[in-house]
């Protein structure tokens, strides 16, 4: 991998488009054919998609945790954020729970956070009449920053925290929504920095060990976060640490986090008296 820091990659986009010069070392990295990296990439979006159509209302997780959420978000009338962000939310959900009922995703970069990138894209996909090309343009800005993230610090929940997770999903999609909107390389660079720092520290906490709750819902709060972060930089808003430093912050947070925090089902959530009565009784959790 030719890019150890998100500097390099704003760097290498003063030659070509950022998308271009992730796809370009992917092709170096593999020893891959330029329409063979494409068609990987083209297999993943489809995948994405399939994983929101493929959503079933009625359907419900072993557990009981998830299960008819998205349906919910999706029917609610007079939604306060409005008609995409509630988009945006119900397609989160409808991934993370597709997920959770053992249905096909794209983990990005995990399956606990498979929602967040579809969730982002494919309304706004829907909105402005963008083609496929352009959201596996997107892809490949999102894998670009994602890769840097994973080298600095981690994308695992048992490593660094729900911070690493849907943190690093929610940086990924914010640099890819700026991507999407014809935004600069520095302003991808400052979508992801602030989506991460707005999430700094958020801890891996599942009940019963399960990734549902509260999983499924933070996949939304990160698509959320993605959009916000997206705006802030297209409107020219910067962080005033600079990305990487942003990421090694989070994995040194990641490092001083107690274990009962990164994904052991140990804290937080996990041991409130409810979260421990479905873990030992493994109660089916009623959905309210």
């Amino acid at each position: 991998m030719a890019f150890g820091s998100t500097a390099a990659l704003v760097a290498a986009a003063a030659k070509q488009p950022l998308w271009q010069a992730v796809l370009e070392d992917d092709c170096r990295d593999r020893g891959a054919e330029r329409a063979d990296s494409l068609a990987r990439m083209e297999k993943l979006w489809q995948a994405m998609v399939r994983s929101a159509a493929e959503y079933e209302p009625g359907r419900r997780s072993a557990s009981g945790l998830s299960g008819g959420q998205a349906a919910k978000v999706a029917a609610l009338e007079g939604a306060l954020c409005g008609p995409f962000l509630q988009q945006v939310v119900s397609t989160a959900l409808a991934v993370a729970e597709h997920n959770a009922c053992m249905g096909r995703i794209v983990a990005a970069p995990t399956a606990g956070a498979s929602g967040v990138l579809p969730a982002v894209l494919l309304p706004l996909q829907k909105r402005d009449g963008l083609s496929d090309e352009d959201m596996i343009r997107c892809l490949y800005v999102a894998a670009g920053f994602g890769q840097v993230i994973a080298l600095r610090a981690s994308i695992s929940g048992a490593e660094g925290g729900c911070q690493a997770e849907i943190g690093s999903a929610s940086a990924m999609a914010a640099a890819a929504l700026v991507q999407a909107r014809g935004g600069t390389a520095d302003m991808m660079a400052a979508a992801c920095a602030m989506a991460l720092q707005n999430v700094m520290g958020l801890v891996c906490d599942p009940v019963a060990g399960l990734v549902e709750e509260p999983c499924v819902k933070r996949n939304a709060m990160g698509a959320v976060n993605a959009v916000a972060c997206a705006d802030m930089a297209l409107a020219g808003v910067r962080s005033a640490v600079p990305c990487d430093e942003v990421i090694d912050a989070m994995a040194a947070v990641g490092r001083a986090m107690p274990a009962a925090l990164r994904e052991t089902g140990q804290g937080g959530l996990a041991a409130t008296p409810t979260g421990r009565k479905i873990a030992e009784t493994g109660l089916r959790a009623e959905r309210t």
